[in-house]
Order: structure tokens, then C-alpha cells, then sequence
């Protein structure tokens, strides 16, 4: 079996380099059987496609995707000071 460090790193290599993803922050870490996808993204469409993106660079691992989707807004009113 590879090594933990190793599976992480080809991961996250595929999600940066992958057209789909092109993602250099998340996190990837390995611990048995579990691949755990962390950090943030702007929407739930792209939280799904780097799982996606994972588990076909890692496969017979149990992708866990802790992933999180962050609001992000337009810039409200110009604060006066």
C-alpha cells in the first residue's frame, strides 16, 4: 500500500492541476481507508466536482468531504469615516 503522504500529495496535485478544479487550497489528508477533503469554497457545484476530482485520483478510498461553502457577496456601501 502507499504511503499516506504520498496519496495526499498525488490528490492534491490532481486538484490543481485538473481543468475542472485548477484548486490549490484545500487541504488532503489521509488516514486509513479515509481521504478527507477541508477548506473553503464559493459554492456547492465546485464542492462536489473536487470530491469528484479526489476520488477518481485516489481511488478505493473513502472520500470524506469536509468542505465548506462560504457566502460571498458584492461589496456593500462604501463606509464613510
Amino acid at each position: 500500500m502507499e504511503a499516506p503522504q504520498y496519496v495526499a500529495a498525488r490528490v492534491q496535485r490532481a486538484l490543481a492541476e485538473d481543468e475542472r478544479t485548477n484548486e490549490l487550497g484545500i487541504k488532503v489528508d489521509v488516514k486509513g481507508e479515509q481521504l478527507f477533503l477541508r477548506g473553503q469554497v464559493t459554492g456547492t457545484e465546485r464542492r462536489l466536482l473536487i470530491a469528484d476530482v479526489a476520488r477518481e485520483a485516489a481511488p478505493g478510498l473513502t472520500v470524506r468531504n469536509e468542505i465548506s461553502v462560504i457566502d460571498v457577496r458584492e461589496p456593500g456601501e462604501e463606509e464613510q469615516l
